[in-house]
């Protein structure tokens, strides 16, 4: 079988992890955490990483982390593409925000520019349901790289400062993915990622909200746990605990913000800094194998970006056919990704089904093809020839 995704985490890390199990260590966040998150930050060129339990809970923090600067309010609408994830439109939703559907282009599949800014500039008519009208103004945006695709970030990040909205990136499906030799996920005011298994790099569940900014880097690391300031440098926990007039015995249980619990473990964080140690040649795979995805489709992309591919997205009227042809052959293949977020039933029941041409198209007729560190030439060959006969 050629599988869609193959496990990052092989035996030598799994025999390393019990070595250092036997040490009998802090298996809950403490230092290895920390030191995780240096790492990432060093690789992605940021200054701060919190690592989280998952991608999704990351995107949520992030938002969260906007309302409890005041950046953000309750009933601000948030820019998301139709084509992204449940988890990057739900927590807009659980937290009072509105959502704002924006179209996909045709080559990236990442939001369109052209429908964005018309969004940007004209607003979006809201209908309420006394039956009065207003245009609803953005206040936020993500941007979400399919599968690792590059979005023309410098026009999007153009744009965001033009109407004065705020960037953020989710890059669950693209670490190691660059516009113009500049890592994705550093083009915004935050960005996440994903650890999960089958991503880039696992640590069996996990995720990485990062930003350069300290203020928001301050709240992150607060409302990743519960709201405390046990993970604030000195300097701010005695600013805060001064402010509050807070003595050092209550300030183990005292909450600054609104917060949840999202950690993640030692454990994990164990895990994923010997995955980091892995990570460039896995890139490197990735993208070798998604060129060689686009030399048989005869396919051009744009050279001066770095496509760190999460899976190989194919849209065909004969979707239907290749899919059965590819599952017959013992190869997997999944929808690509959601469709459109506007005829997802959780969406639907909230505010009705949004028609969004482009889409709608990739509902009906796109799918995604495996890609991963352990794909061989042949394995590529095998799903281009089944797939180029019947596309």
């Amino acid at each position: 079988m050629i599988k869609l995704a193959e496990a990052t985490i092989d035996n030598q890390d799994i025999d390393q992890l019990i070595e250092w199990l036997k040490t009998y260590p802090r298996l809950t966040k403490g230092p290895l955490t920390k030191e995780y998150e240096d790492k990432w930050s060093s690789y992605l060129d940021v200054d701060h990483s919190t690592f989280v339990n998952s991608g999704s809970s990351a995107n949520l923090l992030m938002l969260a982390t906007l309302l409890e600067s005041g950046d953000l309010k309750k009933g601000d609408s948030v820019i998301v593409p139709a084509v992204s994830w449940a988890t990057d439109v739900a927590p807009i939703m659980q937290l009072g925000l509105r959502p704002i559907l924006c179209d996909c282009n045709l080559q990236d599949y990442s939001i369109h520019v052209g429908k964005l800014k018309t969004i940007l500039e004209e607003g979006v008519l809201r209908v309420e349901r006394n039956g009065s009208k207003y245009r609803d103004r953005a206040s936020a945006l993500i941007v979400v790289p399919v599968l690792g695709l590059v979005p023309d970030m410098k026009k999007i990040q153009e744009l965001c400062r033009v109407h004065d909205v705020i960037l953020l990136e989710d890059c669950c499906e693209a670490l190691g993915s660059e516009y113009r030799g500049q890592k994705l996920g550093t083009f915004g005011e935050m960005s996440t990622f994903s650890t999960y298994f089958g991503h880039h790099i696992s640590t069996i569940e996990g995720g990485m909200v990062c930003t350069s900014n300290p203020r928001y880097d301050k709240i992150l690391k607060s409302i990743r746990s519960h709201g405390w300031d046990r993970d604030w440098t000195p300097d701010d926990q005695e600013r805060s605990r001064k402010k509050w007039k807070v003595t050092e015995f209550d300030s183990l249980y005292t909450f600054y913000h609104a917060g949840f619990n999202v950690r993640s473990t030692d454990l994990q964080a164990f895990i994923g800094l010997k995955q980091l140690d892995k990570l460039e040649q896995i890139v490197e795979v990735r993208n070798k194998n998604f060129a060689l995805y686009n030399e048989s489709f005869g396919v051009t992309i744009d050279e001066r970006n770095f496509v760190s591919n999460f899976a190989y997205p194919v849209v065909s009227k004969n979707r239907e056919q290749i899919v059965k042809a590819l599952q017959k052959e013992n190869i997997e293949v999944r929808p690509l990704i959601c469709g459109s977020m506007g005829v997802q039933p959780f969406y639907v029941k909230a505010y009705g089904e949004t028609p969004l041409r482009n889409a709608d198209k990739l509902r009906k007729h796109g799918m995604y093809l495996p890609n991963h560190h352990l794909l061989s030439e042949d394995d590529i060959k095998r799903i281009c020839d089944i797939v180029k006969g019947l596309i």
